[in-house]
């Protein structure tokens, strides 16, 4: 094997190596490369926008949900929370009560999620860095930056929102308005964390949300914040465990889990496709390899004189078309981590549009994500080495 990688190093770098056959296979190593770096920056971008929606979610979304296993919402007493938030990893729990509305307010008309909060939910969810105008008192209404847009919400103005419900079990379709019910509350604060949750949000307290959909003393769901470090599948063992078969216990991820999986789809998509256009860029190593073999006829046969078998020959091709690839390869992944190190540093490539989230692309390398680069370059540039020398150089 030493002695095979020293004549492919001196086949393919000799001093005298300036002939069209060393520029073609030079030409290889950059179509090689540059499939490669593509690979690079795009997972990285993906990688950038998973890890970025994570943290969004992270923020906004509790480590652990509690939530009735049949209907909309439960009794608190129902539920041991004394118990529950003893557990080990357990730090903090709050009540929440969810439902749609229809807010009025200057005349304009939305309709938004209305999540109730009790004085706990910003030991359990970060409210109070969110915040883009007021303060979080847990007595008003807090919408979300791209709601109070849409309805021009200003924290001068003194005027309350109105949300408007239709009453539960009642309904006139001759009268609509007669069965609907309304609360008014004055605005406290706008928060902001991204164009989604913005657009669909509005935080009021448990209490006025309970009068508003009519469910007195109930809740939607217990939401939980871990101990920082704690084990997730322990915890929520725990915690279903002291909750019983009446409800179920559900990760962050279980509540997005449409979400994260279609972000995986696109991702692996992705890679598939810069993959596919990496096994066509690869091809060019035969064309190098072939013309390889054909002009070193003469050596080779020199070498069969002095009693090299054609496995041995063989290998010397082989060792030659992996370096070919291997060097394009090295030099893709250099410039493509080259270019992710610099948009991390300095964002110099900015997000079209504009977008409450961030100005710049993101991104992210993972280590993983190159190892799965680089195990599918090995992977298919082997295989079409090896096809090429076994079908150019004769066995005899």
């Amino acid at each position: 094997m030493r002695v095979s990688y020293l004549i492919a190093r001196r086949f393919l770098f000799s001093p005298k190596s300036h002939s069209v056959i060393n520029i073609i296979s030079r030409v290889s190593m950059v179509a090689v490369g540059i499939p490669v770096a593509a690979m690079v920056i795009l997972m990285g971008v993906f990688s950038g926008f998973d890890d970025l929606i994570r943290k969004m979610y992270h923020d906004f979304d509790p480590d652990l949900t509690v939530q009735p296993a049949e209907g909309k919402v439960f009794d608190p007493a129902r539920l041991d929370r004394a118990a529950i938030e003893r557990l080990e990893g357990v730090d903090a729990s709050s009540l929440m009560l969810e439902e749609s509305a229809m807010i009025e307010y200057r005349g304009r008309q939305v309709t938004a999620k209305v999540r109730g909060v009790d004085s706990l939910f910003p030991r359990v969810v970060p409210i109070e860095r969110m915040m883009w105008a007021g303060s979080w008192n847990g007595s008003g209404v807090v919408p979300g930056q791209g709601i109070a847009y849409d309805m021009g919400v200003s924290m001068n103005l003194t005027e309350p929102m109105r949300f408007i419900v239709p009453r539960r079990g009642a309904w006139s379709s001759l009268l609509p308005m007669t069965v609907a019910g309304s609360i008014e509350v004055p605005v406290g604060g706008v928060f902001v964390l991204d164009a989604e949750t913005d657009g669909e949000y509005v935080l009021m307290p448990i209490e006025r949300a309970r009068e508003l959909f009519e469910y007195a003393g109930m809740a939607s769901n217990l939401a939980i914040r871990f101990v920082p470090g704690a084990h997730e599948k322990r915890v929520k063992d725990a915690v279903q465990a002291v909750a019983g078969d009446g409800f179920r216990v559900l990760t962050r991820y279980e509540r997005n889990e449409v979400m994260y999986r279609i972000m995986r789809l696109e991702k692996w998509g992705i890679f598939a496709i810069g993959l596919a256009v990496l096994i066509i860029a690869s091809f060019s190593i035969v064309g190098s390899l072939i013309m390889l073999i054909i002009d070193k006829r003469d050596g080779t046969a020199t070498l069969r004189a002095l009693g090299a078998r054609a496995s041995t020959v063989r290998g010397i091709f082989v060792r030659q078309g992996m370096m070919i690839g291997t060097i394009g390869a090295s030099g893709g992944l250099t410039l493509g981590l080259a270019v992710c190190t610099v948009q991390q540093l300095f964002g110099v490539i900015p997000m079209p549009g504009a977008t409450f989230l961030v100005e710049n692309y993101p991104v992210l390398v993972r280590w993983g994500d190159i190892g799965a680069i680089v195990a599918a370059f090995v992977a298919v540039c082997w295989i079409i080495t090896i096809f090429t020398v076994r079908m150019t150089v004769r066995s005899e």
